[in-house]
């Protein structure tokens, strides 16, 4: 290796020891920094690590090649090729016992003379040393030595003396004879022992990749290649070996030698080295000249079979261990992906570990796994009740609990819905809420005989939300009135409009009617135990006494907040004086009241006419209070202007809220485009949707793709019966959603359905009944193709023709075959339904297939041993949602 790159060859005994060899050779040991002593030859390798130097060896010059002994004893023993192709066996700074004595410093010497490429220990019987040269017209190039024989200077012909003698060696430490001579007339660039066989040598020759046999060495298996150099066997597949020429590293499989099974390209620079991780499987690491990267090659497969072409999988990737050129890199023998690279310029070496590519794999029930290295990790969502609090549950596991309660198929009463979400969610519990009053005005719309004066069509009107309700808004009157319960009798400007009563409806604070009457909703708030916000919106319809008296209350109730007296006791100090103190002390403590509520409350009673900023702009007061308050104390430049602007502000936060702005239109859509965005509930968009959108909203691509993504997610839960219902449950709400019959039953003689139902287009000609088929659809009977009047196949069991209801057949008496069709129309029950094997192709009636294989697992056919049932890999499947 003299003028050469330097090459690091670690021990294979010894994990904390390793050797640089370039002008000389240099055995280091590594181990923790802190533990390093600090003295002369302690190089640091990384923030962890350090090399202390043990010896150096420079009685070797002109090396070439380097192969460390195999065995434990002697204890660091190294063959050394030169360029004049003698190899000689050296030892670094050991104690030498006998067996030492007599190996160290052997030379072993070939005929002629020429450079050494290559030597290679075999690993099971360690006295062989194959030495690989370059060519010779006279010679061979594969010579494969017993170092443990000694040179007989009797038996040696003159020649030999007169050559040894000029060297001036001593010749009793000298071999001459090679115990096999291989490839002659041609040049060894690389060798490599096949791992588990010791008897099979390869190498790359100067023109081929060879395999020789020391059993016969008169034959040898090869195949013309150029890639010859760096031959190296996986130690984790015996029959896969690795080779490269240039930039191209060839992959080959030992049992099929043709041609490589894969080829990988590098980079245009040639390579220098490869080499197979020796603790993970498949991983191969090549190096490029005046490179500073490593890259790698992860073959997790098994080699490709004989017979099998597909050429294997691979995944690149690739390392930067140090930030000079690299010189030459080593695997660790037994540190996981663990290797030192040396610099090419200055031996600057570096102890580097490539980290694990991490492969992640969800699972439909939110756990997550990942795999690194050997290690498997499983994380699943903690479900116990320390931690709800503390961590949010996941949307997927969310959708799959709501899933489970049936959430929003719950059509009578919408606003229930909520509660199968748990409750605990306020923007669904408005969303359900706000569709429920949309629901409920347009069921009045339809059955009642409204005096709203509406262009266009009513159901859009009361669909498209509040927004264009008020856009509409025509003949607003403005009136004034008095506060009630209190002595001052102050006028209060309202705003009145058939379309003003209309959004109140929507918003949920009156019934019916074009009077206010808020008493009905109030009494509910009591119910609920909303205390301040019944005050509130009794205050906001100028009813103070109210107000007073729901404080009241709500202080004496049990659990009550006595504090509301002393709210209560402030209320009743109203004034509409400007210079009042009570109106100075009011607009300055409101903001330190905790309930969003009784702030609003002392907004309203201190605000100016017309100027509400502080009810309107109080973000936790709900969006349904904040715009009937709008309705009724803006006038209609104010709220046009405040409603635009509030739809915006909750189209752009995502909130559900604002579906009782934008309706269930095209501004709907967007803003539940941006609430999935923020929070994945592709459930909650899929029902909402559907719930009285027009055509033109359900086929937009969107609400397409939620309701589409949902239904794969019941399919990934096998919630098979809950995607079925909501499947049902979209037919009933969208009917252009119910797809067309996709498969059916056709005769084997002229290919028609047989199934008169089951055609999208009615057939032409005779109907069923003409082929005794009756008008009850109960007893039902096709024994003939409709199109061509050949009998239908008999049923293996019963022997009557398919088509025949099972009812009618002999042996059938099983009460809970008898299905009740009362209900639906249906042409045929499921035990009637055509049924056969694929394999055998005998059927019959499905409910007697189904009796037959409770007690049978042989085909019903005599002579036939077939195993129907159990070739359908669905029959065992089990619904996760089933009971």
């Amino acid at each position: 290796m003299s003028g050469s790159k330097p090459d690091i060859l670690w021990s294979p005994h010894h994990p904390d020891r390793y050797v640089i060899c370039d002008s000389e050779l240099g055995l280091y040991r590594i181990g923790p920094l802190g533990g390093a002593e600090t003295k002369a030859g302690t190089l640091p390798l990384s923030e962890e690590t350090a090399a202390t130097l043990l010896a150096i060896n420079s009685d070797t010059p002109y090396m070439k090649c380097v192969a460390w002994y195999p065995k434990h004893e002697p204890e660091c023993l190294l063959a050394v090729g030169q360029a004049n192709g003698r190899v000689v066996l050296t030892s670094l700074g050991q104690s030498h016992n006998s067996t030492c004595k007599d190996l160290v410093g052997k030379e072993i010497v070939p005929k002629h003379a020429r450079q050494c490429n290559t030597l290679a220990w075999n690993p099971v019987d360690s006295n062989l040393l194959a030495a690989g040269l370059d060519k010779h017209r006279a010679d061979f190039s594969v010579l494969i030595w017993d170092i443990s024989s000694k040179f007989s200077p009797e038996t040696s012909v003159a020649s030999e003396k007169i050559r040894l003698s000029s060297v001036d060696l001593d010749s009793s430490s000298v071999l001459t004879k090679p115990l096999y001579e291989l490839g002659q007339n041609d040049a060894c660039l690389s060798l490599c022992w096949r791992l588990r066989d010791p008897k099979l040598l390869l190498a790359g020759m100067h023109r081929n990749l060879a395999i020789f046999d020391l059993r016969n060495t008169s034959q040898k298996t090869f195949v013309n290649t150029k890639a010859i150099q760096g031959v190296t066997v996986d130690p984790h597949f015996p029959d896969r070996v690795a080779s490269f020429f240039e930039g191209q590293v060839a992959i080959w499989d030992l049992r099929k030698f043709e041609k490589p099974v894969l080829t990988l390209t590098e980079q245009p620079k040639p390579l220098t080295k490869v080499a197979w991780c020796p603790t993970r499987t498949g991983l191969l690491a090549t190096l490029t000249r005046d490179s500073n990267i490593i890259r790698l090659y992860d073959m997790q497969h098994t080699p490709t079979p004989i017979g099998d072409e597909t050429e294997p999988t691979i995944i690149e990737r690739s390392v930067q261990p140090c930030e000079s050129q690299i010189g030459s890199f080593a695997w660790h023998p037994s540190s996981q992906n663990r290797m030192v690279v040396v610099s090419a310029a200055n031996r600057v070496m570096t102890d580097f570990t490539v980290f694990e590519r991490i492969s992640l794999a969800w699972s439909s029930t939110t756990s997550l796994m990942w795999a690194c290295g050997r290690h498997l990790y499983d994380c699943a969502e903690d479900g116990t009740e320390g931690l709800e609090n503390a961590i949010e549950k996941d949307i997927a596991t969310k959708m799959r609990e709501r899933a489970l309660s049936r959430y929003g198929h719950d059509t009578v009463h919408v606003w229930r819905n909520h509660l199968l979400a748990g409750g605990n969610d306020p923007q669904l519990k408005s969303l359900w809420y706000d569709l429920y009053y949309i629901l409920l005005s347009h069921m009045k719309q339809c059955a009642e005989d409204t005096e709203l004066k509406l262009q266009g069509n009513k159901q859009s009107v009361v669909y498209s939300g509040i927004k264009n309700i008020v856009k509409t808004s025509s003949g607003t009157t403005e009136s004034h009135k008095c506060w009630s319960g209190s002595d001052r009798q102050t006028d209060v400007t309202r705003y009145h409009s058939e379309e003003r009563c209309l959004a109140l409806r929507l918003c949920g604070w009156i019934s019916r009617g074009p009077e206010i009457d808020v008493d009905v909703f109030l009494r509910s708030l009591e119910l609920e135990k909303e205390w301040e916000r019944a005050a509130a919106v009794a205050l906001f319809n100028l009813d103070i006494r109210r107000a007073i008296q729901i404080l009241n209350k709500g202080a004496t109730a049990e659990k009550g907040d006595l504090n509301l007296n002393v709210v209560a006791m402030a209320l009743s100090g109203y004034t509409d004086d400007k210079l009042s103190l009570w109106r100075e002390m009011c607009s300055s403590l409101r903001l330190q009241l905790k309930n969003p509520y009784l702030c609003v409350m002392f907004a309203f009673l201190t605000s100016e006419p017309g100027s509400y900023d502080g009810v309107l702009y109080e973000s936790s007061v709900a969006v349904r209070d904040r715009v009937a308050f709008a309705c009724m104390f803006l006038s209609d430049a104010q709220l046009t202007r405040y409603i635009d602007k509030l739809a915006n502000e909750l189209k752009d936060m995502g909130n559900l809220e604002g579906i009782l702005l934008t309706g269930l239109s095209k501004d709907g859509v967007d803003l539940m485009e941006s609430y999935v965005d923020h929070t994945g509930d592709v459930q909650t968009a899929s029902f909402c949707m559907l719930k009285g959108s027009s055509v033109d909203v359900l086929k937009d691509p969107r609400v397409q793709c939620w309701i589409e993504n949902y239904r794969n997610l019941l399919d990934a839960w096998s919630f098979w019966h809950k995607r079925a219902e909501f499947d049902i449950h979209r037919g009933k709400l969208d009917p252009s959603s119910k797809p067309l019959a996709q498969v059916y039953v056709s005769c084997n003689f002229c290919g028609k359905s047989i199934s008169y139902s089951c055609s999208p287009m009615p057939h032409q000609g005779r109907g069923f009944s003409q082929y005794g088929v009756s008008g009850s659809p109960t007893k039902s009977k096709v024994t003939s193709c409709p199109g061509c009047r050949k009998p239908l196949p008999r049923c293996a069991l019963c022997l009557m023709n398919m088509g025949t209801p099972v009812s009618n057949c002999p042996g059938t008496g099983r009460s809970e075959e008898k299905m009740d069709l009362s209900r639906e129309n249906k042409l045929a029950q499921f035990n009637n339904w055509f049924t056969w094997c694929h394999n055998c192709r005998h059927g019959g009636h499905a409910g007697h297939m189904l009796s037959w294989f409770r007690d049978h697992t042989e085909c019903p056919v005599s002579a036939c041993t077939c195993k129907c049932m159990q070739l359908d890999t669905t029959g065992n499947l089990v619904p996760s949602d089933s009971s």
